[in-house]
């Protein structure tokens, strides 16, 4: 009987040593845990205390800036009063010298001084460059109304504005027009009796005054049309 109970109890006395050993392991590692935590949560609180601070100066720093911003003067106004002042400072001696006739003709060649100025900027030389082309086309160029009537004289039939002016655009590419203004032009030559005009049903047409005198115009119906 002694024989077989000393394994027995050998193998519990192991067993009792390994689960001892295993509870000392677990509560060192409790508390290394717990420390390890303690030391984290020591570190949070550390940030968190940071971060106030640091929101804190931010916002402190962003309303100075406001102020010192709004306290300033803008540089424009700074460089434009010392430019008053070193031309002033320039004229002073000459003004003492000559007199008070002489700085009232300063003062009033400097105020007209910069007006010249702005003129000249509002008043570009492309524009009257520009406009030198124009008159010298209108000098030597036939008008509109003259092309007009050129076409109608060559035409023996009556023409429409649509007509007349793709027959322009064709003859004249370089100078285009629209029927809008071909049309216009049209009726400026009826109110002036250089070309007349006849209807057919809702259609409108124009014909040179040599054309409609070789066709007969004493007719009724270019009565009627004398009439619109």
């Amino acid at each position: 009987m002694t024989d077989t109970a000393n394994p027995g109890t050998e193998l519990v006395s192991q067993y009792a040593t390994q689960v001892s050993d295993d509870l000392d392991r677990n509560t060192k590692e409790q508390e290394r845990l717990t420390a390890e935590i303690a030391a984290l949560q020591e570190q949070l609180a550390t940030l968190q205390r940071d971060h106030s601070v640091l929101v804190n100066i931010r916002q402190a720093l962003a309303g100075t800036a406001e102020l010192v911003g709004a306290a300033l003067p803008s540089p424009r106004t700074e460089t434009t009063g010392t430019a008053e002042a070193e031309s002033a400072e320039a004229e002073a001696p000459e003004a003492e010298s000559d007199g008070g006739s002489t700085r009232g003709r300063k003062t009033r060649a400097k105020k007209s001084a910069p007006a010249q100025r702005r003129t000249a900027k509002k008043a570009p030389a492309g524009k009257a460059s520009a406009k030198s082309p124009a008159k010298a086309k209108k000098a030597g160029a036939p008008t509109l109304g003259e092309l007009i009537l050129g076409v109608l004289t060559e035409q023996s039939e009556p023409r429409s504005a649509a007509e007349v002016a793709a027959a322009l655009n064709e003859a004249h590419p370089e100078r285009p027009v629209k029927t809008t203004v071909t049309r216009n032009t049209l009726e400026g030559l009826v109110a002036k009796n250089q070309v007349q005009r006849t209807k057919q049903g809702t259609s409108v047409f124009y014909t040179a005054p040599v054309a409609s005198a070789s066709a007969g115009t004493s007719g009724p119906e270019a009565g009627a049309d004398q009439g619109e």
